[in-house]
């Protein structure tokens, strides 16, 4: 086997398959495993929460109509929990209505997929979540403060006015790139490049999404991300000495 070979085959992170179609399973569990991942599975979203409580997996492959417990109560709890709110997620939903992709992207998930789907692009935007969110923790070791906005890079760590606030990677890089860029019109063509790594004609409502949970979270300093209408967003405020 050759070098490139065994590195493609070398574990990796740790991926949970959620859903209840067995042949979905096995397609997803199949394609994540050939590109390097370690693959768990659940069918159902008790099984899910407890796989995902004890194995810690980087990221979950969510479907949202599950049988019992919803893919999206599976993403509240999983948000809820100290140790798995930081768990990436990947939604997948047959259905092709916006709010449902509102819905998940609100209550925290980092993407999603409608299907049928390319498992090559399963692969692709699995990998893509997985580099945001290892990028976010390895950004550079300085303190960034914007406003009432303190961003300690090195640690990871977001506080507003001495308090701490629990970002997801997606939020905290989307966070740390309108602090860096202040007072500069970010459109959301490249905010999905930059933060999302998607192409540039992706819908843009996952950005929308993003920037308002973001600023919820954030309480009245979320109201130094503005709204560009026509164009994106920026954050204004001047950098603390």
């Amino acid at each position: 086997m050759s070098a490139v070979a065994a590195a493609q085959l070398a574990p990796s992170e740790r991926i949970l398959v959620v859903d209840d179609e067995p042949d979905i399973v096995a397609l997803v569990a199949y394609h994540l495993a050939k590109s390097g991942y370690r693959v768990s599975t659940a069918s159902n979203g008790t099984d899910a929460l407890q796989v995902a409580r004890q194995e810690r997996p980087a990221l979950l492959v969510l479907d949202l109509m599950l049988p019992g417990m919803s893919g999206f109560d599976v993403l509240e709890q999983l948000r809820a929990h100290e140790s798995t709110r930081h768990i990436a997620v990947l939604m997948l939903t047959a259905r092709k209505e916006e709010q449902d992709r509102i819905r998940g992207l609100s209550l925290g998930a980092d993407d999603y997929l409608t299907k049928p789907f390319s498992p090559h692009e399963l692969v692709l935007r699995v990998g893509a979540i997985l580099r945001r969110t290892k990028n976010a923790a390895e950004s550079p070791g300085d303190v960034l403060s914007v406003g009432p906005i303190r961003i300690d890079r090195a640690a990871h760590r977001v506080q507003i006015d001495g308090a701490d606030v629990d970002l997801t990677p997606t939020e905290y890089k989307l966070l740390v790139l309108l602090a860096e860029r202040r007072g500069r019109v970010q459109a959301r063509g490249h905010l999905l490049e930059t933060v999302w790594d998607a192409a540039p004609d992706i819908q843009t409502r996952t950005v929308d999404m993003h920037i308002q949970r973001l600023r919820t979270k954030m309480g009245e300093a979320g109201e130094l991300i503005e709204t560009v209408r026509g164009f994106g967003y920026r954050m204004r405020g001047a950098q603390r000495a």
